[in-house]
């Protein structure tokens, strides 16, 4: 018998997290597959990448004409962009992890638990979603 309490919360949150890390490498894995296989053709050639990747952010997207933030969804057509679903995937895991989470966090009562998670995935939606306007977006 483990000498640690795992609680269901722990469990589910788990089972999420693990079942969604599969789910993005596999994405990750065959968009990567699309793009070394030339399925799929890239915005920026292979090629040409060298004589970008000395330039500063706002320079790289305006010389390749990559707009900023969730601009790549239209992008999803090229091989360069369309790992990105595998890596959106992976980051927003966690936001599935607690929905399933809040609810059972709330039926136990735990209630400052459950508007704590309920912040964090409000904090992690309004950050994805680019409305706060910081960082790099």
């Amino acid at each position: 018998m483990s000498k640690y309490h795992v609680t269901e919360e722990q469990i589910a949150y788990a089972k999420i997290l693990d079942l969604g890390m599969k789910i993005g490498l596999c994405a990750l894995v065959i968009s990567f597959g699309i793009y070394v296989l030339g399925i799929l053709e890239p915005h920026v050639p292979l090629n040409d990448l060298p004589k970008y990747w000395k330039l500063p952010v706002h320079d790289y997207l305006q010389q390749t004409g990559i707009g900023q933030g969730w601009s790549w969804l239209h992008m999803l057509n090229k091989g360069d962009f369309l790992n990105f679903v595998g890596i959106a995937f992976l980051a927003g895991v966690s936001i599935i992890c607690y929905l399933r989470v809040i609810p059972m966090l709330f039926r136990k009562g735990d209630t400052i638990y459950a508007f704590l998670a309920v912040a964090e995935v409000v904090v992690l939606v309004l950050a994805a979603s680019g409305l706060l306007k910081s960082g790099g977006h």
